[in-house]
């Protein structure tokens, strides 16, 4: 099913989290980020077509803007008893077969996803340095079937101003993708 984001409200504070990253098995958490001038957490997931369609740009992003002290974080939150495609070592694989730079996590009780109110992958959310909440929306225009070039525009240019010390543009557009798949009986109340 398609759904788009939830569109938490600006300014809103980061929650916290401890999850394992699936490639070197370290524990992530919000302090892992302690000192970056933004954090991007982006959920996402292995089987999407939206998420395969962005994949390569989204290694891209890391790579441009990791040794800009950016940090930047990948949550897949599906439930592998519907979708074990989207388990742990599937992710493991897709982060080293694309070159990700960045931890890429496991939400396997589903509990961060609903604290950001995740909705879709991919589901994209930028703080800065006080970890407030300043972009929540698209990567860009581009979606699986329609001509526009994958580029990162959108998330791009906020990521530019929050290093920028600047306001991030609004109003902003909501990101759209297939549903979180939630287990069974954990569906949010902002989900449906």
């Amino acid at each position: 099913m398609m759904v788009s984001s939830t569109m938490l409200d600006l300014g809103t504070q980061a929650p916290d989290f401890q999850l394992p990253d699936v490639v070197s098995g370290d524990m992530i958490s919000l302090q892992t980020f302690t000192g970056k001038p933004a954090l991007l957490v982006m959920f996402i997931c292995k089987h999407c077509p939206f998420v395969k369609h962005i994949q390569d740009e989204l290694a891209r992003l890391g790579r441009d803007y990791g040794p800009k002290n950016v940090g930047i974080l990948a949550i897949s939150a599906n439930s592998i008893q519907t979708h074990p495609q989207d388990g742990p070592e599937h992710l493991k694989t897709m982060a080293t077969s694309l070159g990700f730079t960045f931890p890429y996590c496991y939400d396997a009780t589903q509990v961060v996803a609903q604290a950001y109110t995740a909705a879709c992958t991919p589901d994209f959310f930028l703080f800065d340095g006080d970890r407030a909440l300043v972009y929540r929306g698209q990567l860009d225009g581009s979606r699986p079937g329609n001509p526009i070039p994958v580029t990162g525009q959108d998330l791009r240019t906020a990521l530019d101003q929050v290093l920028a010390g600047e306001p991030v543009p609004t109003p902003q557009t909501p990101s759209i993708g297939c549903n979180i798949k939630w287990t069974p009986g954990n569906e949010p109340p902002y989900f449906g």
